[in-house]
């Protein structure tokens, strides 16, 4: 496959999204009966998330569908989920097992019913499926202007039969099964925005868009008692079973009324349960526990063991209710990620598991009077931050988090350990007078030591703080630092220097404790932001026209220069090892740069643009956040679990779209031949064994096997055991082998015992091995390839034997040892092995030399293996001897 039709990016694949729990699509709450124990399932987009009520952990993720889901529902067995116009039901929560498809408009209610489950599409057409069978049992279809179905149940008890509500506030009993209308009920002038059934059998509580709660009985159409809310329409219902008679009724403005209905009065409000509207509201069945969720991405369980009838939070898990605008790892195991959102918050979201998640709230401009007015009326609030830095050397002592707010002169400190915002308001004095210009903060840094923050200003004035006490220590230049406003400032890891990016193009290197200039650079156009590696000290400066300078900060010089993004470019992110920078912009694309080779090597495009990366500090993740997104998504680096191929990407690169974690990936549509290109995965280079015929190859066998051939006397007298082995109690059962490298098993021959002659046969006593007689038959074909390969497969000491027994006194022969030498001769001609024939020569000669001298025949074929071996060494050594001498000049020469 072509480089510039690579499917998905070759470094990164999607892993899975953080920080998502709830949207505006009421939960789901199940019981387990093999388990004993209830889970409460939720919609997060495009999957549904699945957590036990007793921990809130997340036991399950759904497998992604096509698009969004509009509508939950789940029985005993199935969780059902409408997407567009289609209806699929899950089992484990986790893959679809049934597909229900029909309707022509976007269904927006689903109610399970037995064996049938119900939906409701937005051109008001009733479908009523059989669940197994995907079959459609019913259709009812109703005018809009006349009866548009807004609300659906099933009433207990009641067999074959479902309660439709009306947006026009009329509701209608129908028996599904015979397909007829049983009963109109007139309504209350208000459209029905929900139904739930009540403990008491006939009895349902109708929620109104009015605010009016009615409960209603049913079987004889008559109101028994009402309610009236005053914060808008009615968005939620419950009711407590653990022998309370309350009734819970959520809002749009995420109060929850809880109501008394032996007293029919309000016993107490809940409010700011939520920051959004109420999407989902349950008491779990027989407990005071009462599960919400809404669309402010928060999932909570409130307990009700206070007096007073209100309820109090026991556990909940919460994200970010505005998109995410900076993230950037915390501490050095890459476990945790720091997030700052539009909502004002700063939150800890962990990579192991959600319980570790921590949220440090929102800055405030004075916590007391914050806490006093509530979070609904209160403005003491900061906007959001847009720039913070971490640092985890001195956490523990004081405040380790530094931020600046969206244009707020203020700079914040954060205590990561106490969850919560600092102790000190970092202000300069020099605007003490008058706070009414238009000033505000717009980068900051901490040291690595966490002792001191530094804060550039949109003056052009940079300023140090202790973070131990919050006091100015001190700003750079004696008037500003900058002319125009300060884009980005860093400080290297040993705070001997401070380097800042101004507006007016220019890089200026500072020393940290001095405050005085000490080098400046200018660049060809404005930076945006820079970033820092502190271990190698590199500095990546973004600039305005969509181009990334990489700067060495010790000698000061722009290294690298790289461009080909066609956007702003809104974060950088350096590997571990600085190898890489990993670039976002608004171009949708994130590119990854290799250093050392100053190529692009990967790009891929995504649906919406990054607004901030992070790569992890083990190198493991890529951690990114997207433009009206509220997740937070991990990217897992291939490189570290898979080979991969690096090739450098061409300029006209067309990126592929790839889709973010958890998302369905894009219906294949290619023809079945495209499936069979090769990917661009890293091709396993395999070596042939000469790379040319006129250059000399070494053996891959390892040293073990032939180094130490010389000395196998001395081996075996060193290993020679100081007493004989003692005969074990009680012998193990092993099944013979025979000796060698490779084990194989002594076939038994016990079967032919009977048949077997009971005369001693003498050849047994000198049989000859498989080399023996490999190179007897090597002696009249001259093909020496097997038996070179038999030999590569011997240990040293069998080795050892078979070279003895080429002797005559070891049962061999004068013509096996000739063969065995022109066995030599051919390997020295091939140059293949060259190390093993030279051991294998020397152990031959150490063993037999006194008969080579002594028979003519051998000595003959020694000289003849004597020619080819001086000529290959001399040659040898002579490059040996060459490189040796370049390597000496080059260590003792002045350049």
């Amino acid at each position: 496959m072509s480089v510039g039709h690579r499917k998905g990016s070759a470094i990164f694949s999607g892993f899975r999204a953080l920080g998502l729990y709830s949207n505006h699509l009421p939960h789901v709450v199940r019981y387990h009966k093999r388990h004993r124990e209830f889970y409460v399932v939720t919609s997060v987009g495009k999957c549904f998330h699945t957590y036990n009520v007793k921990k809130l952990g997340i036991v399950a993720v759904s497998n992604a569908l096509s698009g969004d889901i509009t509508c939950l529902a789940a029985d005993r067995m199935l969780v059902f989920v409408a997407h567009g116009t289609i209806v699929k039901a899950f089992a484990r929560s986790k893959e679809v097992v049934h597909t229900y498809k029909g309707h022509n408009a976007e269904v927006h209610l689903l109610q399970p019913f037995g064996d049938h489950v119900i939906s409701v599409d937005r051109d008001n057409v009733v479908v009523i499926w059989d669940v197994q069978s995907e079959e459609e049992y019913l259709q009812l279809n109703f005018d809009k202007m006349v009866f548009a179905v807004s609300a659906i149940m099933h009433p207990s008890t009641y067999l074959n039969k479902i309660l439709l509500g009306s947006e026009q506030g009329g509701l209608q009993l129908w028996n599904v099964k015979s397909n007829k209308l049983l009963y109109t009920f007139s309504g209350w002038g208000s459209g029905v925005t929900v139904l739930q059934q009540a403990p008491a059998v006939d009895v349902v509580a109708v929620g109104l868009a009015s605010g009016q709660i009615v409960i209603h009985n049913i079987k004889y159409d008559e109101s028994l008692m009402k309610f009236q809310q005053d914060w808008g329409p009615i968005t939620a219902i419950s009711f407590r079973t653990d022998g309370h008679p309350v009734m819970a009724a959520g809002s749009p403005v995420g109060h929850i009324g809880l109501w008394d209905l032996d007293d029919k009065k309000l016993i107490s409000q809940m409010r700011n349960a939520h920051t959004t509207a109420i999407a989902g509201m349950t008491f779990v069945h027989g407990e005071p526990l009462l599960i919400t969720n809404g669309a402010d991405n928060a999932l909570r369980v409130w307990v009700f063991d206070v007096p007073g009838g209100g309820g109090r939070l026991l556990r909940s898990r919460m994200g970010h209710s505005a998109p995410p605008t900076k993230i950037q790892h915390h501490g050095q195991n890459g476990q945790n990620i720091l997030s700052a959102g539009q909502d004002g918050t700063l939150q800890s979201f962990s990579t192991v598991h959600e319980r570790f998640n921590k949220s440090l709230g929102h800055g405030s401009i004075n916590k007391k009077k914050s806490k006093r007015k509530g979070l609904q009326y209160d403005t003491m609030k900061l906007p959001p931050i847009t720039a913070f830095a971490s640092e985890t050397a001195r956490q523990s002592d004081w405040d380790g988090i530094v931020a600046c707010h969206r244009g707020y002169l203020i700079a914040t400190t954060w205590n990561y350990q106490k969850t919560s915002m600092g102790a000190y308001k970092l202000e300069p004095e020099r605007f003490h007078k008058d706070r009414g210009l238009n000033v505000h903060a717009t980068a900051v840094d901490i040291t690595s030591c966490g002792n001191f923050g530094v804060v550039a200003l949109s003056t052009g004035h940079i300023d140090v703080y202790n973070m131990q006490s919050g006091m100015h220590r001190g700003q750079y230049g004696k008037e500003k630092a900058h002319e125009g406003p300060v884009r980005g400032v860093a400080v290297d890891g040993l705070n001997q220097l401070t380097i800042s990016a101004g507006a007016d193009r220019l890089i200026k290197f500072w020393k940290f404790k001095s405050k005085e200039l000490v080098h400046t650079a200018t660049l060809s156009s404005s930076p945006a932001s820079i970033l820092l590696h502190r271990d190698s000290g590199m500095l990546a400066i973004s600039l305005d026209d969509f181009s990334i300078n990489i700067m060495d900060i010790e000698t000061r010089k722009i290294v690298r220069k790289f461009s080909g993004h066609r956007g702003q470019i809104n974060d950088m992110s350096f590997s571990p090892d600085s190898r890489w920078l990993v670039t976002a912009s608004m171009d949708c694309t994130i590119r990854t740069w290799d250093l050392p080779s100053g190529c692009l090597v990967d790009c891929f495009l995504l649906d919406s643009a990054a607004v901030s990366i992070t790569m992890s500090p083990t190198g493991d993740f890529l951690v990114s956040s997207h433009v009206d997104d509220l997740g937070i998504y991990l990217w897992s680096n291939n490189t570290l679990f898979n080979l991969v191929s690096l090739r450098p990407l061409p300029s006209d690169y067309e990126p592929p779209v790839v889709t973010l974690p958890g998302t369905c990936p894009a219906e294949d549509l290619d023809s079945p031949e495209d499936d069979e290109e090769p990917s661009d995965e890293m091709i396993q280079y395999e070596s042939p064994e000469q790379l040319g015929e006129q250059l000399v190859t070494l053996s891959l066998l390892p040293d073990s096997r032939w180094k130490n051939l010389l000395n196998l006397d001395v081996i075996k007298k060193r290993n020679k055991p100081k007493e004989p082995p003692k005969v074990p109690k009680s012998a193990p059962f092993f099944i013979p082998t025979l000796p060698g490298l490779v084990p194989r098993f002594a076939v038994s021959e016990d079967q032919n015992a009977e048949e077997q002659s009971k005369i001693v046969n003498l050849g047994v006593l000198a049989q000859k091995s498989d080399f023996y007689m490999q190179l007897e038959d090597a002696l009249v074909s001259n093909n020496y390839s097997s038996t070179v390969r038999l030999l590569k497969e011997m240990g040293p000491s069998r080795i050892e034997t078979e070279l003895r027994s080429l002797a005559p006194e070891g049962g061999g022969s004068l013509d096996v040892m000739q063969s065995f030498l022109r066995m030599i001769g051919s390997i020295l001609d091939s140059k293949r092995d060259f190390d093993l024939a030279q051991a294998y020569l020397a152990l031959f000669l150490k063993l037999h030399l006194k008969l080579i001298s002594q028979e003519s025949t051998l000595m003959e074929e020694a000289s003849k293996v004597l020619g080819p071996l001086e000529e290959t060494w001399t040659q040898m050594q002579m490059l040996f001897s060459q490189s040796l001498c370049l390597l000496g000049y080059m260590k003792s020469a002045l350049l």
